[in-house]
């Protein structure tokens, strides 16, 4: 929860683009971008799923630029398209024939109407022409040449509905709409409503079996491209009868399958008694999904055209001479269209943006056949919507938390979840579900979570590495990286440990070598224990000639500042005795480092002029542990460190070596020297522990000795760690002490505190 607070504005920026995609999901303010993206991706997705296989079942013929140069130009005489008719359902056999051509207006080619304007006219005295003519009338009336030819056979003709203030009709609907009004309930405007229509003539409406719309840019997107094509359309006007009509790809279906009833099914009604939504279309036992328009998604098979592959295209010029064999087309079903550029039956579709609207219709039907349908589900919206709020709370805080390299997996990851469970509901469930606003949202999430981290937080982590970046070591400066804002120059107090470090001997080292020479050696030495302070999270304050200056607890909040501290003073010491193996081999001087460590409250921040400014530590706390590194060399020991610092740093073991006042203080201070951390275990000490802890309780009892001015018995219990370690300077102080003391008399102001009037 730290975290989500701490990044709350680039969580907060990172889920605008949520809220944006959940206001087209649920039609709030829906985006022409998002929706033209989603055309794409189903457009996309419809071509690289397409069978792009032959439907031998259905066969095209073609009223083609090759049919017009032989047969004439269109539109042919209405013998011509009886005889084409007669030879598709006689001599073919063909199982269903649908015709994607309007027959709105009579055949003005045939002779009949101009011998009766004759025997009307010049020749009305003329006895017997008018009775002549009669009799000749069925042979010379095209009208009903074409109509007989289709009595009898399953022929469905195709006609056009309209919309205007003023209904217009032309022709004749077929007699009964295939749905009343009255199998919907009320409520809602099931399908899309005409009040007008263009059909074909009484003649040919009455001899054909069936008849179906052509009205396929109903549902055309907003861009004109046909995805969806109407199966049922409601007519509202008085010149038929009101209901649903079906569509021609419905009827030739229909047709070939033994006119099977139809029937609507509905999803269950909305909150507050709102109708229904029409679901499907039930058409015998095929379920024919549909949207709230009654439109079907067309599932194309495959690149348009006589050389598209999906259907054979047969040029109506020939089936009119007779070129083909009998029967070739037996049991087919055929459509007849137009693809001549001059009829203008092109359409815009994802396949293709000239695309034959006969072939349309066929593959409507060939669908049909194969149950291979489309479906935009009636919870489309609610998919939508979970699926833009799970990718987008993942984002935000993945995003948001994660380091960028992990980011990018993330957002790559969720993108091909996204693309990945779409895929599989269309591929393995003929789902068509919403894809865009998810996708634009990871995409607008990535940019502004990418965006703000660059320009916000970044920035913010630029300045921060400009402040510390030189005294902090670079696994703090990480840790600060994650929350920048918790860190400034501005100076406070705290609780913290300091660490003064000074090389011994280095006057006459330097007095041995080259400034050169000096200068790498200096930098060497540094840089080793530079590296042990930055290791042990300690943060450099400066270098002061031999000199080196650290403290622990800033900037980064650190409890066990003591502990790391003592623990980078003894790794220190180590360094330099490592060092020295080297110059004993090389034939330099040996040199040693003296270590003043304390803790307690400093502070802390940019301090120093206008011309120069660092980020140190002041207080006299400071100052003590600089007092304390010039006794290192009073004591032989390399560390000393005060009573506040052992007591914070327990985890060692310890010798006290004394009570001092150093200058510029006026009371006494216990100070102490680390040996080393203790690791022993308390329930099996080694016998070196013992023997140390023993040695340590007796250097107790000489210190307690000596601050009662017990100088006797100081100097006997002092006398066996002489002997065991002659050589240690502070048992040789202190056996120094214990003789002077022994000729002075008793002093009953005796602190037992020694006093350092210089540094």
């Amino acid at each position: 929860m730290t975290a989500l607070r701490r990044h709350w504005p680039r969580i907060a920026i990172t889920l605008l683009p949520v809220l944006l995609a959940l206001a087209h999901a649920t039609g709030l303010w829906r985006l022409d971008a998002i929706d033209r993206l989603d055309h794409l991706i189903y457009d996309t997705r419809l071509r690289a799923t397409m069978p792009g296989t032959l439907d031998p079942r259905i066969v095209i013929v073609d009223v083609d630029d090759a049919s017009l140069t032989r047969q004439g130009q269109w539109p042919w005489a209405r013998d011509k398209l009886a005889r084409l008719t007669r030879e598709l359902t006689g001599r073919q056999q063909a199982a269903a024939l649908g015709f994607d051509v309007m027959f709105v207006e009579p055949d003005r080619s045939a002779s009949l109407d101009k011998l009766r304007q004759i025997a009307r006219g010049p020749l009305r005295d003329m006895p017997g022409l008018a009775a002549e003519i009669d009799r000749l009338a069925p042979t010379l009336d095209n009208d009903a040449a074409f109509a007989a030819a289709m009595q009898g056979q399953r022929v469905a003709l195709g006609y056009y509905f309209t919309r205007t203030e003023k209904p217009g009709a032309k022709g004749q609907l077929p007699p009964a709409p295939l749905l009343r009004a009255e199998a919907f309930p009320p409520g809602r405007g099931y399908a899309t409503g005409w009040n007008g229509f263009g059909a074909s003539l009484p003649v040919l409406a009455a001899a054909a079996p069936a008849a179906g719309f052509l009205n396929t840019l109903v549902m055309s997107n907003g861009d004109g491209v046909i995805r969806a094509v109407p199966l049922i359309a409601r007519y509202e006007g008085d010149q038929a009868r009101p209901g649903y009509y079906e569509s021609l790809a419905l009827a030739v279906y229909r047709l070939a399958s033994g006119t099977p009833p139809v029937r609507p099914a509905f999803a269950p009604g909305g909150p507050g008694g709102a109708a229904p939504r029409l679901q499907s279309l039930l058409a015998g036992g095929l379920r024919i999904p549909v949207d709230e328009a009654a439109s079907m998604q067309v599932p194309f098979r495959g690149p348009g055209g006589a050389h598209g592959g999906s259907f054979r295209y047969v040029s109506a010029g020939d089936v009119l001479e007779g070129r083909l064999a009998p029967g070739e087309l037996k049991d087919r079903i055929v459509l007849v269209g137009a693809t001549a550029p001059g009829l203008q039956d092109l359409r815009a579709t994802p396949v293709g943006a000239a695309f034959p609207g006969v072939e349309v219709h066929a593959n409507i039907v060939s669908a049909m056949l194969d149950h291979r349908l489309l479906a935009v589900p009636d919870y489309a919206p609610g998919y939508e919507v979970l699926s833009v709020l799970a990718a987008g709370l993942v984002l935000a805080l993945g995003l948001t938390l994660l380091p960028a390299p992990r980011a990018v997996v993330l957002a790559l990851a969720t993108v091909a979840a996204l693309v990945g469970v779409n895929a599989w509901l269309y591929q393995r469930h003929s789902l068509v579900l919403p894809l865009a606003s998810a996708l634009a949202m990871a995409a607008l999430a990535f940019a502004f979570n990418m965006g703000w981290g660059y320009f916000i937080e970044s920035r913010a982590r630029r300045g921060l590495m400009r402040l510390f970046g030189t005294y902090v070591p670079p696994q703090l400066v990480d840790e600060m990286l994650a929350t920048p804002g918790r860190y400034s120059m501005r100076a406070e107090s705290k609780t913290m440990t300091v660490m003064f470090c000074d090389m011994r001997n280095f006057t006459r080292l330097s007095e041995q070598m080259a400034p050169a020479e000096l200068q790498t050696f200096l930098n060497t030495v540094f840089n080793r224990l530079t590296h042990v302070i930055s290791t042990h999270r300690g943060t450099v304050d400066k270098y002061m000639g031999d000199c080196v200056m650290a403290f622990w607890g800033a900037p980064i909040d650190t409890p066990e500042h003591a502990t790391l501290a003592v623990r980078a003073a003894l790794d220190m010491a180590e360094a330099v005795r490592n060092i020295n193996n080297i110059h004993r081999t090389t034939g330099r001087p040996e040199i040693s480092v003296g270590i003043g460590l304390n803790s307690g409250v400093m502070s802390v921040g940019d301090m120093g002029s206008a011309a120069r400014r660092s980020y140190t530590v002041v207080g006299d706390a400071v100052n003590l542990a600089s007092r304390l590194e010039g006794l290192s060399v009073h004591y032989g020991v390399e560390i000393v460190a005060s009573a506040a610092t052992r007591e914070l740093a327990p985890g060692f073991v310890w010798q006290e070596l004394d009570s001092v006042l150093v200058k510029g203080r006026a009371q006494a201070v216990a100070v102490f020297t680390p040996l080393h951390a203790n690791t022993e275990s308390e329930q099996q000490p080694t016998p070196a522990a013992l023997q140390q802890s023993a040695q340590l309780q007796r250097w107790a009892d000489v210190l307690a000795a000596y601050r009662r001015q017990d100088w006797a018995v100081g100097r006997n219990l002092l006398d066996p760690l002489l002997a065991a370690d002659a050589k240690k300077i502070l048992y040789q102080l202190y056996a120094q002490r214990l003789a002077s003391m022994a000729l002075r008399p008793q002093d009953p102001e005796w602190d037992g505190a020694t006093r350092f009037e210089t540094k």
